[in-house]
């Protein structure tokens, strides 16, 4: 038996707005997963933390497809946190019995990180879109006030608002239906009792929908493999890899691509395990066009053990066909990869400058071996770099600059003059003998 209704007529026909809280009662709303307490006081409903307790939601007991959700929210405290989940469900066996709520939820995060808006699969997939991707964003939420939330939910796209300000952006592939739900985070020993999260002006429509403009060049988080959207088209990007087919890419000192050891079937730009010896070894593939400031992302599975990498700027030299040289984004199984070990300072760990700049990350942000992770390396016209993982910044440099040259001299790369500062180069996917996939390989030229 179905826990939830489906809301297939919920509001009329033209588009009118149906209150989803009538600032009396609870009614149409359950509560889920978790003891805080939930009441309604002066018209606003009211969620409140409890110690001992998991995250609990005040959940919808009808389920949406399509829709369009606004309401204002306010929490107390810079530590407290809660959430707005869209399409979200709930396995009831999970938690002792007391269900476990999983689904896209909505952000909201008083505290200096500033990711309210942001996007997070809660119980599942973890951040999907941090607001380090749109830091313009992370200054919308005002603290201790009533801020206005819209979040568009129509066909696989999934759009935030906080203020009018344009937050997130995530085209996925999962939940085309579910309920909407209300969170109170949980608290840890060293959290505070009683703080409250304020909800009022709830209010959806499910038909005729007619989606607010979005400003351009916000970057898109696109879960749909090989794919881009019409936003991502009009904002300048391009596929480097159709799913399809090897266009664009030859092989490294070749004038096509490999005959073997690179697959690109099922969606995926796919190098074999061979080994590490070069008569065994396919060898790197390279795009055939040369880029300088550009966007990049590009989504990699790695298999246990392996090690790859894609490099940028590289130039061909005749002289050294087996490595062809260039700024490298390190792909690594950072536990099981012998190479994480070795360097400075863990400078040729995953997502790494490698050998030159290490990567600070959390290891909650990074996913499994066998999971798809994102990769993101921009190049601004002014030679400032960025790396991201997982959406998160993990470094930043200036090519050409003292610091930068000052970490090559320590480098392996010491002896090759001007590394690293090419005015434009090749993308690189590197054949390093193991198992390795990138799917998703997008650019946009800065």
């Amino acid at each position: 038996m179905a826990l939830f209704g489906i809301c297939s007529s919920c509001s009329l026909d033209d588009g009118s707005w149906q209150d989803l809280f009538d600032g009396k009662s609870l009614s149409g709303w359950k509560q889920v997963a978790g003891d805080a307490l939930y009441s309604v006081e002066d018209g606003m409903l009211v969620g409140q933390t409890v110690r001992n307790t998991g995250n609990t939601f005040l959940v919808t007991e009808k389920e949406y497809g399509d829709f369009i959700l606004e309401l204002d929210a306010k929490i107390e405290g810079d530590h407290n946190n809660s959430g707005i989940q869209t399409r979200s469900h709930i396995n009831l066996e999970a938690n002792n019995g007391k269900g476990k709520v999983y689904g896209r939820q909505i952000e909201i995060d008083p505290s200096d990180r500033n990711w309210t808006g942001g996007v997070y699969d809660e119980a599942r997939r973890n951040w999907l879109y941090p607001l380090e991707l749109n830091p313009d964003a992370q200054s919308a939420f005002k603290k201790e006030q009533f801020n206005h939330f819209r979040i568009e939910c129509i066909g696989n796209e999934t759009k935030t608002w906080i203020n009018d300000i344009p937050v997130s952006y995530v085209i996925d592939t999962v939940d085309q239906q579910g309920f909407i739900g209300l969170q109170v985070h949980a608290i840890g020993n060293d959290g505070e009792e009683g703080k409250k999260v304020y909800f009022k002006n709830i209010k959806i429509q499910t038909n005729n929908l007619q989606p607010k403009e979005f400003k351009e060049n916000v970057y898109v988080v696109n879960l749909e493999p090989n794919k881009l959207s019409p936003y991502e088209e009009k904002n300048g990007y391009t596929l480097l890899f159709d799913g399809e087919s090897n266009h664009g890419w030859v092989g490294a000192y070749q004038d096509s691509f490999p005959s073997q050891g690179w697959d690109y079937q099922h969606g995926e730009l796919r190098v074999n395990h061979s080994g590490k010896s070069e008569p065994t070894r396919a060898g790197d593939i390279v795009t055939q066009e040369q880029y300088s400031a550009f966007d990049l992302s590009f989504e990699f599975k790695l298999t246990p053990g392996a090690n790859s990498g894609l490099k940028y700027f590289v130039t061909l030299d005749p002289e050294n066909k087996e490595w062809p040289i260039g700024l490298e984004y390190q792909v690594l199984d950072d536990d099981r990869h012998p190479d994480a070990k070795m360097g400075r300072d863990g400078n040729r760990t995953l997502a790494s400058l490698y050998d030159l700049i290490t990567a600070k990350k959390q290891s909650r942000f990074i996913r499994p071996i066998g999971d798809w992770n994102n990769g993101r390396i921009i190049v601004y016209p002014n030679n400032h770099v960025e790396h991201y993982l997982n959406g998160i910044k993990v470094l930043a440099y200036d090519r050409g600059s003292k610091d930068f040259r000052e970490t090559v001299a320590m480098s392996k790369f010491k002896d090759m003059p001007d590394f690293g500062e090419a005015k434009q180069g090749h993308i690189l996917l590197q054949d390093h003998g193991d198992e390795v996939s990138f799917r998703s390989v997008k650019i946009k030229k800065l």
